[in-house]
């Protein structure tokens, strides 16, 4: 778990993604084997979370198939609030936002996913294209031992947020300029064929709010990564 001392954690920046798969390694070596080792990846809006998250299984799982073992990545985005439910609260032009997420099922699924002797548990994972959470879509079975969590909120020191980190091995804040942030999150949209005037009104209007939250209202957390993606 965290640690969660009054006193200040000193920044540990690494300095690569194989720096950050060792010392995951060293986690999951240390780790009681019937409890599954969670890593917490957080970050602004177009910070790289994902693109991170997904390529640590490639270079963890080789070392931890010597023990039967494999990570799984477990998104937090599969808990936004449906479309309809955010219509009725009239939230849809924020969705993105903390107010917007099932904060409250995502803390009670990290509990399940940590411990590693129930069998099999199913989580939900966002679709992007169609604009929704698909239920039971990422399987998570006993022979995980690591669970990637990524999301932007994950150290957000919010009521039902600031919760979270206690269910964390370890936590991980990727730094990105706000500049570089506002490109990325622009050209996300533009990606999903939204003109350059839409694509500038969803980024300034709504991720780059989102992306100042998690950069102002976050607790430290054990390591800082520099995200270089382009």
């Amino acid at each position: 778990m965290t640690n969660n001392e009054d006193s200040p954690k000193t920044p540990i920046c690494v300095e690569s993604v194989s720096d950050l798969c060792e010392r995951i390694l060293h986690i999951r070596t240390s780790a009681p084997p019937q409890r599954r080792v969670l890593i917490g990846i957080a970050g602004a809006p177009g910070s790289g979370k994902s693109t991170l998250a997904e390529s640590l299984p490639a270079l963890l799982d080789p070392m931890l198939a010597k023990q039967g073992e494999a990570s799984v990545v477990v998104p937090m985005d599969g808990f936004h609030l449906d479309n309809a439910v955010l219509d009725a609260h009239g939230l849809r032009a924020v969705k993105g936002s903390p107010q917007t997420f099932d904060v409250a099922g995502f803390a009670q699924l990290l509990r399940r996913v940590a411990n590693r002797e129930e069998e099999t548990l199913y989580v939900p994972v966002f679709d992007r294209s169609m604009d929704l959470a698909r239920n039971a879509s990422q399987e998570v079975s006993k022979s995980h031992s690591v669970a990637i969590v990524e999301g932007n909120y994950l150290l957000l020191d919010q009521p039902g947020w600031c919760d979270l980190s206690d269910s964390f091995d370890c936590t991980i804040m990727l730094r990105v300029p706000l500049p570089t942030l506002e490109s990325r999150l622009v050209q996300r949209w533009l990606d999903h064929g939204l003109t350059e005037d839409e694509a500038q009104q969803r980024a300034l209007l709504n991720d780059i709010p989102n992306a100042r939250t998690v950069l102002a209202e976050s607790i430290p957390a054990d390591l800082y990564y520099e995200s270089v993606r382009q």
